[in-house]
């Protein structure tokens, strides 16, 4: 897929409201789901999606022009459903909101990961500030 790249704040401000692509295909393979539970001591897998959304979103944005991007965490997340063996999920990107911080942006970006038939798995409310 290709990646959309946003060069500095004004063209972040001016993507507002757009959908800025797709990440590519992930197949959840019996192994990802182990490795997620010896990661996480649990077995539910409910939550892999979640954890993917690091995978997919540099992959459908990238931004620059910044001094520095800093991961501030999550305004809200719904999950939907969890994932199982065999399933196909990828990650779409919204850019929600901007609003100004000290010394830079804040990006409210709704992250939402879906299988194969366009059913949302997990939707994510990633904030990221990107400070000049």
């Amino acid at each position: 897929m290709a990646t959309t790249t946003l060069h500095g704040e004004s063209e972040v401000r001016a993507a507002v409201g757009a959908h800025l692509g797709y990440s590519d295909w992930v197949v959840i393979e019996a192994a990802h789901i182990t490795l997620f539970e010896q990661a996480t001591g649990d077995g539910d897998a409910t939550y892999l999606a979640l954890s993917l959304s690091n995978l997919f979103l540099p992959q459908v944005v990238q931004v620059e022009g910044f001094a520095m991007g800093i991961n501030y965490g999550t305004d809200a997340v719904r999950m939907e459903f969890g994932v199982h063996a065999g399933d196909r999920i990828r990650g779409g990107a919204r850019l929600n909101s901007v609003v100004d911080v000290n010394g830079g942006i804040q990006t409210n970006m709704v992250i939402e990961i879906t299988d194969d038939a366009g059913v949302a798995v997990c939707t994510i409310e990633s904030l990221s500030r990107w400070l000049r």
